[in-house]
């Protein structure tokens, strides 16, 4: 940057830059709010099953955060850390959920002292129920297939009952924190081993997370490609959606293409990566790695490193994994 008629370099480092994303390096935490927030960076990691030929691919699991073993922990805590930075303590708290964002809600809720209500789709796994309620959530079914299709009625229950609606959907903490951490994380991770990544490959849910990834590295690395994943036509992948069922922060920022996938290709692709690198990824995860391979079959990537943000596990789905290997997969 000039100063006083002259270039001078600093580096990001020296600026401090990367400082609120460095982890605890040996691991030893006050109190469970400390171990989400100094237990990061989430770990980065080359697949082994994905990553040949000239491509480099590398896993973000976002299941290494502790409340909800999700990507949604960042967002939970955030929306509600704003909260408290403008006002007291809210006695609850009331949110549409497809589980995630409603575990970590519920866990911040117990680590603060306020109650949560989660409005979850009627779709969603029956596990859902007993992760959320064993964290002390009130749970209420919806009878709607879309977590989206609640937001008007969880906003309307929560101006009725005097309660908090956090809205994880239209709230830009949630785009917020993406950008202040993960994606500087990310790139934190990326500097440290000298990995110059050709693009990035994340799943649409709210879209906050891979629009903040998108904002940052395309404004920092020219040519650097972001794509987004998709549930087909018809198809139903817990924690992503379709763009057209409405998404904030999509819109602000230009993808290299959105990728849609089946669920059938999501789980294929899972169990490829849970067969070859001994991970267990979730449905979303498995969307993006099957995103990849259609890309790559397609000719639509050049050699080099890709990251791909897998958001969860697959120890919540269950459901959807005995089906599939009920049928002689």
């Amino acid at each position: 940057m000039p100063v006083g008629g002259s270039d001078v370099c600093v580096d990001l480092e020296e600026l401090g830059f990367y400082d609120d994303v460095r982890g605890d390096p040996v691991r030893v935490f006050r109190d469970t709010l400390e171990l989400l927030t100094r237990g990061w960076p989430t770990p980065l990691v080359r697949l082994r099953s994905l990553s040949s030929g000239g491509y480099g691919v590398w896993a973000k699991l976002e299941w290494y955060n502790p409340f909800s073993f999700s990507v949604k922990d960042r967002v939970g805590w955030y929306m509600i850390k704003k909260i408290l930075d403008k006002r007291a303590l809210p006695e609850r708290v009331f949110e549409a959920t497809s589980t995630n964002t409603g575990m970590a809600l519920a866990a911040m809720g117990a680590i603060n002292g306020f109650r949560t209500r989660l409005y979850i789709p009627s779709g969603i796994q029956r596990a859902s129920d007993v992760l959320l309620k064993a964290l002390g959530a009130e749970v209420v079914r919806t009878g709607k297939p879309l977590t989206v299709d609640s937001i008007e009625d969880v906003r309307r229950a929560a101006e009725e009952e005097g309660a908090v609606h956090t809205n994880q959907f239209d709230n830009d903490a949630n785009f917020m924190v993406h950008l202040r951490y993960t994606a500087k994380e990310l790139d934190l991770q990326l500097r440290s081993k000298g990995i110059e990544v050709k693009g990035i490959i994340g799943g649409l849910g709210t879209s906050g997370h891979l629009s903040a990834l998108a904002f940052y590295f395309k404004n920092r690395y020219a040519g650097l490609k972001v794509f987004g994943v998709q549930p087909a036509p018809g198809e139903k992948i817990p924690g992503i959606r379709r763009v057209e069922t409405g998404m904030k922060w999509v819109h602000m920022i230009d993808l290299d293409g959105v990728i849609e996938v089946t669920q059938r290709e999501a789980i294929e692709a899972l169990i490829s990566v849970a067969r070859k690198d001994g991970i267990l990824p979730g449905l979303s995860s498995g969307a993006v790695a099957a995103a990849y391979l259609k890309l790559r079959g397609e000719g639509a990537l050049e050699e080099g490193d890709y990251v791909l943000v897998f958001p969860d596990n697959g120890l919540k789905y269950v459901e959807q994994l005995s089906r599939y290997l009920g049928e002689g997969a």
